[in-house]
Protein backbone atom coordinates (compact mmCIF):
# COMPACT_ATOMS: atom_id res chain seq x y z
CA UNK A 1 0.00 0.00 0.00
CA UNK A 2 1.31 3.31 -0.85
CA UNK A 3 2.15 5.62 1.65
CA UNK A 4 -0.61 8.44 2.12
CA UNK A 5 0.60 10.21 5.29
CA UNK A 6 1.10 13.63 4.99
CA UNK A 7 3.69 14.75 7.46
CA UNK A 8 3.82 18.69 9.09
CA UNK A 9 6.38 20.87 10.50
CA UNK A 10 6.86 24.41 12.13
CA UNK A 11 9.89 26.55 11.07
CA UNK A 12 10.90 28.42 13.34
CA UNK A 13 8.77 31.55 12.10
CA UNK A 14 5.64 29.93 12.81
CA UNK A 15 4.82 28.48 9.22
CA UNK A 16 4.08 25.03 8.97
CA UNK A 17 5.66 22.76 6.11
CA UNK A 18 3.61 19.93 4.71
CA UNK A 19 5.48 16.83 2.44
CA UNK A 20 2.80 15.48 0.52
CA UNK A 21 3.60 11.94 -1.24
CA UNK A 22 2.10 12.69 -4.18
CA UNK A 23 1.52 15.34 -6.65
CA UNK A 24 -1.34 17.62 -6.69
CA UNK A 25 -2.81 16.25 -10.01
CA UNK A 26 -3.60 12.46 -8.46
CA UNK A 27 -5.30 14.30 -4.90
CA UNK A 28 -8.85 12.76 -4.61
CA UNK A 29 -12.14 14.44 -5.23
CA UNK A 30 -14.17 15.98 -2.93
CA UNK A 31 -18.11 16.33 -2.43
CA UNK A 32 -19.63 19.32 -3.68
CA UNK A 33 -21.29 20.09 -0.62
CA UNK A 34 -18.09 19.74 1.20
CA UNK A 35 -16.72 22.22 -0.91
CA UNK A 36 -19.43 24.74 -0.33
CA UNK A 37 -19.31 23.90 3.71
CA UNK A 38 -15.56 24.85 3.34
CA UNK A 39 -16.21 28.05 1.38
CA UNK A 40 -18.83 29.45 3.78
CA UNK A 41 -16.33 28.33 6.42
CA UNK A 42 -13.46 30.22 4.75
CA UNK A 43 -16.27 33.41 4.96
CA UNK A 44 -16.91 33.05 8.73
CA UNK A 45 -12.61 32.64 9.50
CA UNK A 46 -12.40 35.94 7.30
CA UNK A 47 -15.03 37.68 9.65
CA UNK A 48 -13.33 36.31 12.81
CA UNK A 49 -10.06 37.46 11.65
CA UNK A 50 -8.35 33.79 11.95
CA UNK A 51 -6.02 33.91 9.19
CA UNK A 52 -4.05 31.21 9.95
CA UNK A 53 -0.23 30.94 9.34
CA UNK A 54 1.67 30.68 6.64
CA UNK A 55 2.51 27.25 4.12
CA UNK A 56 4.24 25.73 2.37
CA UNK A 57 2.99 22.21 0.33
CA UNK A 58 5.75 20.13 -0.81
CA UNK A 59 4.52 17.19 -3.61
CA UNK A 60 6.26 14.30 -3.23
CA UNK A 61 6.55 13.31 -7.65
CA UNK A 62 8.26 10.15 -8.77
CA UNK A 63 11.52 10.34 -10.34
CA UNK A 64 11.14 14.37 -10.40
CA UNK A 65 11.85 17.15 -8.66
CA UNK A 66 9.05 18.09 -6.12
CA UNK A 67 6.73 20.83 -6.93
CA UNK A 68 6.43 23.31 -4.12
CA UNK A 69 3.60 25.48 -3.55
CA UNK A 70 3.16 28.49 -0.91
CA UNK A 71 0.22 29.50 0.71
CA UNK A 72 1.62 32.83 1.64
CA UNK A 73 -1.34 35.31 1.22
CA UNK A 74 -3.29 36.58 3.88
CA UNK A 75 -6.66 35.37 2.15
CA UNK A 76 -5.36 32.08 0.94
CA UNK A 77 -4.06 31.60 4.42
CA UNK A 78 -7.55 32.53 6.11
CA UNK A 79 -9.35 29.80 3.61
CA UNK A 80 -6.41 26.87 4.58
CA UNK A 81 -6.77 27.80 7.88
CA UNK A 82 -10.75 27.45 7.93
CA UNK A 83 -10.41 24.06 6.00
CA UNK A 84 -7.87 23.02 8.34
CA UNK A 85 -9.84 23.57 11.17
CA UNK A 86 -13.04 21.67 9.56
CA UNK A 87 -11.41 18.66 7.67
CA UNK A 88 -7.51 18.78 8.53
CA UNK A 89 -4.62 19.51 6.00
CA UNK A 90 -2.60 16.56 7.30
CA UNK A 91 -4.93 13.83 5.46
CA UNK A 92 -4.96 13.91 1.51
CA UNK A 93 -9.14 14.19 1.47
CA UNK A 94 -8.62 17.89 3.35
CA UNK A 95 -5.60 19.06 1.20
CA UNK A 96 -7.55 17.99 -1.58
CA UNK A 97 -10.96 20.04 -0.32
CA UNK A 98 -8.06 23.02 0.88
CA UNK A 99 -6.80 23.03 -2.55
CA UNK A 100 -9.39 22.91 -4.83
CA UNK A 101 -11.20 25.76 -2.93
CA UNK A 102 -7.86 27.91 -3.39
CA UNK A 103 -8.22 26.90 -7.30
CA UNK A 104 -12.24 27.78 -7.87
CA UNK A 105 -11.43 31.20 -6.13
CA UNK A 106 -8.84 31.70 -8.63
CA UNK A 107 -10.61 30.15 -11.41
CA UNK A 108 -13.38 32.74 -11.04
CA UNK A 109 -10.98 35.49 -10.74
CA UNK A 110 -9.56 35.04 -14.18
CA UNK A 111 -11.80 33.06 -16.07
CA UNK A 112 -14.68 35.92 -16.87
CA UNK A 113 -16.64 33.13 -18.88
CA UNK A 114 -17.67 32.00 -15.35
CA UNK A 115 -19.17 35.08 -14.32
CA UNK A 116 -22.77 33.63 -15.03
CA UNK A 117 -21.88 30.59 -12.62
CA UNK A 118 -21.47 32.50 -9.62
CA UNK A 119 -23.11 35.45 -7.83
CA UNK A 120 -21.06 36.58 -4.48
CA UNK A 121 -23.25 38.70 -2.41
CA UNK A 122 -22.74 40.14 1.53
CA UNK A 123 -24.39 36.85 2.70
CA UNK A 124 -22.60 34.26 0.66
CA UNK A 125 -21.99 32.93 -2.67
CA UNK A 126 -24.88 31.08 -5.16
CA UNK A 127 -22.66 28.50 -6.96
CA UNK A 128 -24.19 27.29 -9.97
CA UNK A 129 -24.58 23.27 -9.20
CA UNK A 130 -22.94 22.38 -12.30
CA UNK A 131 -19.56 24.55 -11.71
CA UNK A 132 -20.07 23.10 -7.56
CA UNK A 133 -19.42 19.77 -8.84
CA UNK A 134 -17.12 20.20 -11.71
CA UNK A 135 -14.84 21.89 -8.83
CA UNK A 136 -15.51 19.30 -6.66
CA UNK A 137 -14.21 16.34 -9.34
CA UNK A 138 -11.75 17.47 -12.15
CA UNK A 139 -8.23 16.93 -11.57
CA UNK A 140 -6.18 19.63 -10.39
CA UNK A 141 -3.16 20.66 -12.81
CA UNK A 142 0.48 20.03 -11.74
CA UNK A 143 0.78 23.33 -9.77
CA UNK A 144 -3.02 23.15 -8.20
CA UNK A 145 -5.08 25.12 -10.36
CA UNK A 146 -8.19 24.13 -12.89
CA UNK A 147 -6.93 24.29 -16.38
CA UNK A 148 -9.94 26.80 -17.19
CA UNK A 149 -10.73 24.94 -20.64
CA UNK A 150 -11.08 21.82 -19.33
CA UNK A 151 -13.37 23.33 -16.94
CA UNK A 152 -15.35 25.04 -19.87
CA UNK A 153 -15.50 21.79 -21.60
CA UNK A 154 -16.71 20.22 -19.00
CA UNK A 155 -19.40 22.74 -18.28
CA UNK A 156 -20.39 23.07 -22.06
CA UNK A 157 -22.21 19.43 -22.19
CA UNK A 158 -25.14 20.84 -21.04
CA UNK A 159 -25.60 23.43 -18.24
CA UNK A 160 -29.23 23.22 -17.35
CA UNK A 161 -31.22 26.25 -16.86
CA UNK A 162 -30.75 28.20 -13.10
CA UNK A 163 -33.94 28.00 -11.25
CA UNK A 164 -35.82 31.17 -10.00
CA UNK A 165 -34.95 32.23 -6.20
Amino acid sequence: MPDTAIRVAEDAHGALAYAIPCPPERLPAVRPEALLAAWDAARAGAAAGRWGPARTLVFRRANAEPTVLAIADRDARCWAEAVDRGAGLCTLAGLALCLRLLALVEVMGRAEWLIGLFDVTPQGVDLHPALLRAAAGMPLDAGARFDAEELRRLLSRGLPARASA
